[in-house]
């Protein structure tokens, strides 16, 4: 009897050392493609927390908290788009500002929220998100693969998501949606060289408030970048661009309560071939091609990659 609960427990922790080798060499392939592809640059912490060893276990598990409230990430900073119903700034928020506002003492009223799904969204291997469709011809496919009600609020941020990374781009940006840690890693490599930098905004406190840019310097970072905006999706989605006529910036900011936040800005200095009735036309008032127009990356989500000098 003894004998049998010996080979039965050595069985048992057989299969638990495979179990774990399995996952294991999954994770060690995603850091080792990324360290060989990227080797100077360290893979971000916004990243590393999606980078489970286990991730095929978690395909769709959260399809059930995707937060249809949210509304589309990218179609606010999508510069061929034109503003509707669905999409709006953020009430009495400073969505978009001039590059000329970013000085010592200008405030602004900012929200750097920290959301939900994508502390929960996996970011796959290439191996395990190349066989998942994901376009909108092959949507009724992908609701099925999630058990995903055609009808419900699921479907729609879902379709949502998929129109906006299908979406066409404007004349001078290279746009990509990376499905997978392979993906991001080929479509930034590929337009700005394997030597970058990645930034992205950290802030002490996530609630709305209003921010002065404080005393120092705002440290200008590249001319040049690549900006990746994490999906509002089933697992982790990055929708990235890349603007030749960009300006990227570091701004010291603090908050009314006196909490800090080291906020990366993006300034557009040719708006030309944007669409004429873009939400940020409308905010600030000016028309195409004459102002630079300037965002805050607002969360740990949204990374800025720019070349190593």
């Amino acid at each position: 009897m003894e004998s049998l609960r010996l080979v039965l427990l050595c069985s048992f922790l057989y299969l638990a050392v495979v179990h774990m080798g399995i996952y294991a060499s999954n994770d060690v392939s995603r850091d080792s493609y990324w360290k060989t592809a990227l080797p100077k640059t360290p893979i971000p912490k916004s990243l590393q927390e999606l980078l489970r060893p286990d991730a095929q276990q978690y395909i769709g598990k959260d399809v059930h908290d995707l937060d249809a409230r949210r509304g589309p990430c990218c179609l606010i900073y999508d510069h061929g788009a034109a503003a509707s119903g669905k999409i709006q700034a953020e009430p009495n928020v400073t969505t978009f500002f001039l590059e000329k506002d970013l000085h010592m003492g200008n405030k602004m009223t900012l929200h750097f929220p920290k959301t939900t799904n994508a502390t929960a969204a996996t970011l796959l291997s290439r191996k395990v998100a190349n066989p998942i469709p994901f376009s909108k011809s092959k949507l009724p496919q992908i609701l099925n693969y999630f058990a995903v009600k055609p009808n419900s609020a699921e479907a729609q941020v879902i379709k949502q998501t998929i129109e906006e990374c299908e979406a066409p781009s404007i004349k001078g940006e290279y746009k990509y949606c990376a499905t997978s840690l392979e993906s991001l890693v080929d479509f930034t490599v590929s337009r700005l060289g394997k030597y970058v930098q990645i930034y992205s905004t950290e802030a002490e406190n996530e609630n709305k408030q209003e921010y002065k840019i404080a005393k120092g310097v705002v440290q200008r970072i590249g001319d040049r970048s690549v900006v990746c905006h994490q999906q509002n999706y089933v697992y982790a989605v990055f929708y990235c661009h890349e603007d030749r006529s960009t300006r990227a910036y570091v701004v010291p900011l603090v908050g009314a309560d006196g909490t800090k936040a080291e906020a990366v800005a993006v300034c557009h200095t040719d708006t030309s071939d944007w669409n004429k009735q873009h939400l940020a036309f409308q905010v600030l008032k000016i028309k195409p091609g004459t102002l630079p127009i300037c965002h805050f990356l607002t969360s740990g989500n949204q990374l800025l990659w720019v070349p190593k000098d």
